[in-house]
């Protein structure tokens, strides 16, 4: 049953596919159509004159500027990836738990923190802690805002990785002797993590994007310096300016998603691309007395205690 593959719907016919491909022209000569017209709009307004695109070479300054605005951003970005990270394995784990104390109260601070918007986290870091006595700089309040928000969506990633793995498996660690926190370190997180690393990438993605919310707390990430050299440099600069940025964010993202297909594809070529095993070495490194194989079955993963 487990190899069967699911089926949504009937693979279209000639007639349907014919229509697809119809559909698909049309759409790409709109695009196309709407596209050129936007580039002569703007070649009638002088906003694709040499003098203005050459400014990233006329003016060294603007690239240092950027370059710095891109360094922060990363900084603060993969400072809040590492947290929110620990964070979302914390939750996830406590959600995951049979102790009602423990599960609950994860349980609310993540429903919390995933229903309140990531600006509202920011700036109730930046303004709000003041209030209590607690002063944070614009970097390490950037850093809060997303790390809260992040880590309550990771945790529920790992969570739903966690769920999608049969139970069979935490049963035969059971069998073998293993604590609970050792089937989740041991055979739980590393399936979880190879079966939902995709949405754990988009969601990281997502958190880099973000790292653009400083703009309000006046922290000088990427999109701030570009505000600040159009201010300097007049609005007309504002089209090549914002286009270098967006070109920026999208090669930086797309940078992070070649590296997560290589590690996902070096990670499949070490375990050998096949479903994975019940590590009985591992349970016996752990000090896990040997046991007799039990039959995997159906159901999804279990909990801690």
């Amino acid at each position: 049953m487990s190899g069967t593959p699911i089926v949504l719907a009937d693979p279209p016919g000639p007639r349907g596919r014919r229509r697809i491909l119809i559909s698909s022209i049309v759409a790409l000569a709109v695009i196309a159509g709407l596209i050129t017209l936007a580039l002569l709009r703007l070649a009638d307004h002088g906003q694709l004159d040499g003098e203005l695109w050459s400014v990233f070479v006329d003016q060294p300054d603007l690239r240092t500027l950027l370059w710095n605005g891109l360094l922060d951003t990363l900084r603060a970005a993969l400072t809040a990836m590492v947290f929110a990270v620990v964070l979302g394995v914390a939750l996830a784990m406590a959600r995951m738990s049979r102790h009602r104390a423990v599960r609950i109260p994860a349980t609310a601070v993540v429903e919390l923190f995933r229903s309140l918007p990531v600006l509202m986290l920011i700036l109730f870091a930046y303004l709000g802690l003041p209030a209590l006595g607690w002063k944070l700089s614009a970097f390490w309040a950037l850093v809060l805002g997303l790390t809260a928000y992040n880590g309550a969506v990771i945790s529920e990633i790992f969570r739903a990785g966690i769920a999608s793995i049969d139970r069979g498996q935490t049963e035969a660690a059971a069998a073998l002797g293993l604590r609970p926190v050792q089937v989740f370190r041991l055979i739980q997180f590393p399936q979880a993590v190879r079966r939902m690393s995709p949405t754990l990438i988009s969601q990281l993605v997502t958190l880099l994007k973000d790292t653009s919310l400083g703009f309000v707390i006046a922290y000088s990430e990427l999109l701030r310096s570009g505000r600040g050299a159009v201010e300097f440099l007049g609005s007309r600069y504002a089209l090549p300016i914002y286009t270098a940025i967006a070109v920026i964010y999208i090669v930086t993202n797309s940078l992070l998603s070649a590296l997560a297909r290589w590690l996902d594809r070096r990670q499949n070529r070490r375990l050998g691309g096949g479903h994975a095993q019940l590590p009985l070495d591992a349970a016996t490194a752990a000090g896990a007395p040997p046991a007799a194989a039990v039959p995997e079955q159906g159901g999804s993963g279990g909990t801690l205690t």
